[in-house]
């Protein structure tokens, strides 16, 4: 019988080929054997299986399901110069931001035709971050995304050599194209915000320590208040939990000084709104509240939240775009840096100062 190759080698009825023993795993002849087409046609399956007939293609489909073959992403880079494949690394995956980016990124990789293979480290450790480098590129990627680098540094950072690289932190700038939202203007705008209002001061429940963002916005924080001359209150930390905003809101919701509080993501600030509730007190008659993200969820609190919206979807975009830039164009942007701008959304969360304070 013919086929569109030229004569079957094996057809219906025929014993499955199989792979001759001492080799590693069956091989594209093994799939064309067992299909009845040659080898070009098994490759032209596997790299651009539109210009193969239907029937041609769902029987070479069937026989590398029934041989368990996958083809050589190796070769098929070597021949095509991509595995069109990127790499992204993540610390955290719980985390709002985390996800949302990654996301972003994943949704921007496939509008170009690219799939993401993910590794969530399990600690912000250079360590860490270097295994989850190396387990990536020995998994066959044309670039690297790293959506938070935490404690790694430039310095510390082991990167294999021509890697394209992209790194959502501003700290790499100059080493890697780095994609960063403005951190430092959604927290002013947040102080400011609550200040013109008029309250004396903003308290600030930030992000934990080993958080690169979080430690921008605790600076900003602090800058923005010493600009206007106002007291720098004692500093509380969360982890990014609904859990630890509502622990440490305890605390503040005890303090009668405590009249705005600008939490350092929409999740602490959820689970501040409980501790302010339990309390006996209201937000914003009593305590004014702001966050930073504006996830989903913030609009559809009571009272909706004050917040300052990220564009994970720009970010994810600009993140992919860089990368491929440099993937398909070979082009150096070690100096390239892209922020992100933020908005704030003033909803119900804020309003003016009451007397808890004793003015």
């Amino acid at each position: 019988m013919l086929t569109e190759d030229g004569p079957a080698t094996a057809r219906d009825g025929a014993t499955a080929v199989t792979a001759p023993r001492g080799r590693p795993g069956p091989s594209m002849a093994d799939v064309a054997a067992l299909a009845g087409v040659s080898s070009q046609t098994v490759s032209r399956v596997s790299t651009d299986p539109e210009k193969v007939r239907p029937q041609t293609r769902e029987r070479v489909l069937a026989a590398m399901a029934q041989l368990g073959y996958s083809p050589n992403n190796a070769a098929r880079a070597l021949r095509y110069g991509s595995f069109e494949t990127i790499g992204l690394i993540a610390h955290r995956l719980a985390r709002t931001g985390e996800s949302r980016t990654v996301e972003a990124v994943v949704e921007a990789a496939r509008s170009h035709g690219y799939t993401v293979s993910l590794v969530d480290v399990q600690s912000p450790s250079s360590t860490d971050v270097d295994a989850a480098v190396a387990r990536l590129t020995h998994q066959a990627i044309d670039g690297l995304v790293i959506i938070r680098a935490e404690t790694a540094t430039p310095a510390t950072l082991a990167l294999p050599a021509r890697l394209p690289v992209v790194v959502s932190d501003s700290r790499f700038i100059g080493h890697h194209p780095a994609v960063a939202t403005d951190q430092t203007t959604g927290t002013r705008q947040a102080v400011e915000h609550l200040l013109a209002l008029g309250h004396r001061t903003v308290h600030h429940l930030a992000g934990p320590e080993d958080s690169s963002p979080a430690q921008l916005r605790v600076e900003a924080w602090q800058r923005c208040l010493e600009d206007q001359g106002r007291p720098v209150p004692p500093l509380v930390r969360g982890d990014w939990s609904a859990r630890s905003g509502y622990e440490t809101g305890l605390a503040l919701a005890r303090d009668p000084s405590v009249t705005a509080v600008f939490c350092a993501n929409d999740e602490m600030a959820a689970g501040l709104y409980r501790a302010l509730h339990e309390q006996g007190l209201r937000v914003p008659d009593d305590v004014s509240v702001v966050g930073f993200d504006d996830i989903p969820l913030a609009e559809y609190l009571w009272p909706p939240l004050t917040t300052v919206a990220q564009d994970f979807h720009l970010i994810g975009r600009l993140l992919v775009d860089l990368l491929l830039q440099q993937v398909t164009e070979a082009t150096d942007l070690a100096d390239h840096r892209a922020l992100v701008p933020v908005e704030l959304v003033v909803r119900g969360s804020t309003a003016p100062p009451s007397d808890r304070a004793g003015r």
